[in-house]
């Protein structure tokens, strides 16, 4: 309610995308605003009449000093210091600008989360042929296929004016993370008192959307390629996923296989997909929340409300640092908040309700995405019964190398059974690299069979 009453309060527009498909597509006239009052990714420029968000100024484009390539990045504000801190005893004071997510874990963990509120900083940069394609893509970009794919945009963010859910949907989606390369997103998800063994996660992503010269009608409705290889614990070791995730998922689904070494043998895999239970997470995530929402949008009804001011995690390199190890960072119930960093910035939201007749774990899901990256980052969710249920949140940083905005690590968790499920934890590990054109060759079934192993 209080979530409903900020929006209410700030005049904030609500839209059905039943009643907005119409106006979905291209918006020529609008285009000569980016750059100027807008962001070149769309968002409002200027910072808020209370002073407290600040105008965006190009966000990171340097990077600190001493940073090397491959490097974790070093935090940029690491001289912050802490602005307040809301906990279980005065979290009441800031409910405006929190998600019921939020509330709900000061009210599940009142002696142990809290959220150490920093200056705001709108960081969020991409490279300059990023902003020339989402110009372009800002007068040409439509939608099709009722909202499950896009037409007519390349490289950019597919819809710097967003009036749809799906239009809003669709530039988290198609953000730039660099063509491709290798990451570790290890995962733990600790019992409800705290134990936890690490899941460790090596991945390979080639993007197509994300080659600078493609569209979206030249990649074969290949939006990107993904490989994940367990590389431990033992019980696990050798499982393989490989994932052509489509454009279009309504002229094709998306495509999946796996390999496990006990049958040597690799096979598909059609339920990666929705509610389906993600890798080795103690059912804790589904296969829809990797990067906090991913596939396709048909099974709900969606409205849109925003921008808005929330407190939202931002900035986290302290969370990315290769000076922590994981006991530095798993505690019972949620992470270690001394090393979290939360802020006040503009977010849009997402509401997301199950459509009768389908199926899915949630019966319904808000997201909240940042306004200069249109990353996710808060979901609350809801179960069969319309009460909330689990409480997701992004820790993102400034991959100023890149240049982009995106999570650092991913927390999950269970309101419920006091258990959470966090990955990305790549401190003791490279840090990913973006940037780097894997061979498609790579990223088939037949090499999936020669890259298995026993």
């Amino acid at each position: 309610m209080q979530l409903l009453k900020n929006t209410m309060k700030l005049g904030l527009l609500s839209l059905a995308f039943g009643s907005t498909l119409a106006m979905a597509g291209a918006k020529p006239e609008e285009v000569s605003r980016l750059g100027q009052d807008l962001t070149p990714m769309g968002s409002q420029k200027a910072g808020n009449e209370a002073g407290t968000i600040p105008a965006w100024n190009g966000g990171i484009t340097t990077p600190p000093a001493g940073y090397s390539q491959g490097d974790h990045h070093p935090d940029p504000f690491s001289g912050d210091k802490i602005l307040f801190t809301i906990n279980g005893q005065n979290y009441k004071e800031y409910q405006d600008n929190l998600s019921p997510g939020q509330i709900a874990m000061f009210e599940r963990y009142p002696e142990t989360y809290v959220m150490n509120v920093y200056e705001s900083r709108r960081t969020a940069s991409f490279p300059q042929s990023v902003y020339d394609a989402t110009r372009e893509n800002g007068a040409k970009g439509r939608l099709v296929a009722n909202g499950e794919g896009v037409a007519d945009v390349a490289y950019g963010f597919p819809f710097p004016f967003p009036e749809n859910p799906y239009e809003l949907m669709w530039n988290h989606k198609l953000k730039f993370k660099g063509v491709g390369g290798v990451r570790y997103n290890n995962q733990v998800a600790p019992t409800a008192g705290g134990d936890y063994s690490v899941v460790k996660l090596r991945e390979e992503l080639l993007g197509l959307y994300y080659k600078e010269g493609e569209t979206s009608a030249s990649i074969n409705n290949i939006l990107l390629y993904f490989f994940q290889e367990v590389e431990a614990p033992a019980r696990l070791s050798g499982n393989i996923l490989l994932v052509h995730e489509t454009l279009n998922q309504v002229d094709q689904p998306r495509q999946a296989w796996i390999y496990n070494p006990g049958q040597r043998r690799v096979r598909r895999a059609p339920n990666v997909a929705y509610d389906n239970p993600g890798t080795a997470s103690d059912g804790l995530r589904t296969n829809d929340m990797t990067d906090m929402f991913n596939g396709a949008m048909d099974r709900f009804d969606w409205t849109m409300s925003g921008p808005i001011e929330m407190y939202v995690p931002y900035n986290s390199y302290k969370a990315h640092s290769s000076d922590l190890d994981y006991d530095d960072l798993v505690r019972a119930g949620h992470l270690n908040p001394d090393l979290m960093r939360y802020e006040l910035h503009r977010v849009w939201v997402l509401d997301a309700r199950l459509k009768d007749g389908t199926r899915h774990i949630n019966s319904r899901r808000t997201y909240y995405l940042d306004e200069d990256s249109y990353q996710i980052v808060l979901l609350d969710h809801y179960d069969s019964r319309g009460e909330l249920w689990r409480f997701s949140e992004a820790h993102s940083i400034n991959y100023y190398d890149v240049p982009t905005f995106w999570s650092t690590i991913e927390s999950h968790h269970d309101l419920q059974s006091g258990r959470y499920v966090a990955l990305g934890l790549d401190n003791q590990d490279p840090v990913n690299t973006f940037n780097v054109e894997l061979p498609e060759a790579g990223f088939t079934p037949q090499a999936l069979r020669k890259r298995g192993r026993r």
